[in-house]
């Protein structure tokens, strides 16, 4: 269960994460938002990452093997990586309608294979 709390942890924090450093671009579709100084977007990002860290900082903890979780330190960050660029992809899809094409294909393949050099292969 510790994994499983860990990923979604994760998700969760990178949902954040993506909003607070790339919602703003979207935002600056709105008038009013355009309209903010850059020092305003720069603490509601702040704002938003705030709750990034409130579930960042217990998925580490808790999925850290020193901590009895199932990761290694490097399986965490590998695991953050994978998990943030899903994330942004999913969200440069759905906010900005980018086109995902085969050098993304490629480029989530390559994931996949640091996923199972990090995990599977026992050096």
């Amino acid at each position: 269960m510790r994994a499983f709390y860990t990923i979604l942890l994760l998700v969760c924090s990178n949902v954040f994460m993506t909003l607070a450093w790339y919602g703003h671009l979207k935002m600056a579709e709105n008038s009013w938002f355009k309209a903010l100084p850059l020092i305003a977007v720069i603490a509601l990002s702040w704002g938003v990452a705030f709750f990034e860290y409130c579930l960042q900082v217990p998925a580490n903890r808790i999925g850290f093997d020193g901590n009895g979780g199932p990761f290694s330190i490097v399986q965490l960050k590998v695991l953050q990586e994978v998990i943030t660029l899903v994330v942004f992809a999913l969200f440069s899809v759905a906010a900005f309608h980018t086109q995902l094409r085969w050098n993304h294909l490629v480029a989530a393949l390559l994931l996949v294979g640091a996923v199972y050099f990090v995990f599977g292969v026992k050096a």
